[in-house]
């Protein structure tokens, strides 16, 4: 790795971690740009939380080098440590302890004066909408509220750079919008935050630059919209009024958009990528236009229709063949292990 780039939090080139027989992670190169949300993006098992692991200096790489802040992940670890928070899957406050308590302890331990440790508590207890439960034990919290008082803890000492590794797993989806709002307030005031998350909907709304890993490796790196670009112009969406057509809707526009359709769950509906440029020149409206003449040539009745950018969804399983959800194929990679 050459010397470090100037407004890079993290720089990887080559990291690679290994357990027996399974490459965890593969040759990952990745350049984090200072005061962003980065995201990592990928199905379980893809590599995230190990590559995480190991930028965070809990676990030492096998190959490749690390840097963050300019210092190396291996050779400089305390430097590392002493600028950087990780918020994990899993809550890592004492459920027996209340809310209050268990930011009073953290602050102690981490310096914190008596009294400066129950004010700074009480200011992030109030920034995230849990001062009301400030006195109970964090056994009865909720989902949602257990990691708020998580993501607090990671930011009693403000930190250069926040590792959030799938912080809104399981919550439901009032819970995950209060963490998003959170991860928002976080980068404002200047901490560079790393997102793992196997959401597409997670990284469209939260990060500047993406980065897809699948089976270790990175695939793909980008903007959202980059990404998107990168498998086609647009979408058609399409709902018809008699779900008996769409098997007909479908070889119709596989045959006029020469491009895969996909049905969706709902009977009626259709989705196909239209490319940047057709072999005639047609851009992805005039396609797509084209394609609506031949469903009414063929008798097929279209009750709504857009075009817009592909979805992450779309671009996640353009590049990998598979979901999000889906891990390794052949289950060897196990980040609860890493």
């Amino acid at each position: 790795m050459s010397e470090r780039s100037p407004g890079l939090a993290i720089e990887t080139a080559g990291l690679v971690k290994t357990f027996g027989e399974t490459r965890a992670v593969d040759g990952v190169d990745l350049a984090v740009p200072t005061g962003t949300v980065y995201g990592v993006l990928g199905p379980n098992g893809a590599g995230k939380t190990t590559t995480v692991k190991m930028l965070a200096t809990l676990l030492r790489p096998d190959g490749g080098e690390a840097r963050v802040f300019g210092h190396d992940v291996v050779r400089e670890a305390d430097e590392v440590r002493g600028r950087v928070s990780l918020t994990g899957q899993y809550a890592s406050v004492d459920e027996d302890l209340t809310g209050s308590e268990n930011l009073v302890l953290l602050g102690r331990l981490l310096g914190h004066g008596k009294r400066a440790a129950h004010e700074r508590g009480d200011q992030l207890l109030a920034a995230f909408g849990l001062t009301e439960a400030a006195g109970k034990q964090v056994k009865h919290y909720s989902g949602g509220m257990r990691r708020r008082i998580d993501i607090a803890a990671s930011i009693l000492n403000t930190p250069d750079l926040l590792f959030l590794d799938e912080p809104t797993t399981g919550l439901d989806p009032r819970s995950r919008n209060q963490v998003w709002d959170i991860v928002r307030a976080v980068v404002s005031q200047g901490t560079t935050v790393l997102l793992t998350t196997q959401y597409l909907d997670e990284a469209d709304q939260l990060a500047s630059r993406i980065a897809v890993i699948d089976r270790g490796k990175v695939i793909a790196e980008g903007t959202k919209g980059e990404l998107k670009a990168s498998v086609g112009a647009g979408s058609v969406h399409l709902r018809l009024r008699d779900p008996a057509q769409r098997p007909q809707a479908e070889q119709v526009l596989r045959l006029a958009l020469d491009a895969d359709v996909q049905l969706e769950p709902d009977p009626v509906a259709l989705t196909a990528r239209v490319g940047a440029g057709s072999a005639n020149g047609q851009g992805a409206a005039e396609q797509a236009a084209r394609a609506l003449a031949e469903l009414a040539r063929g008798g097929v009745v279209v009750d709504n229709f857009s075009l817009g950018q592909p979805s992450l969804d779309e671009v996640f399983l353009a590049l990998t063949g598979h979901d999000t959800h889906a891990g390794s194929p052949d289950g060897t990679e196990s980040e609860a292990a890493a």
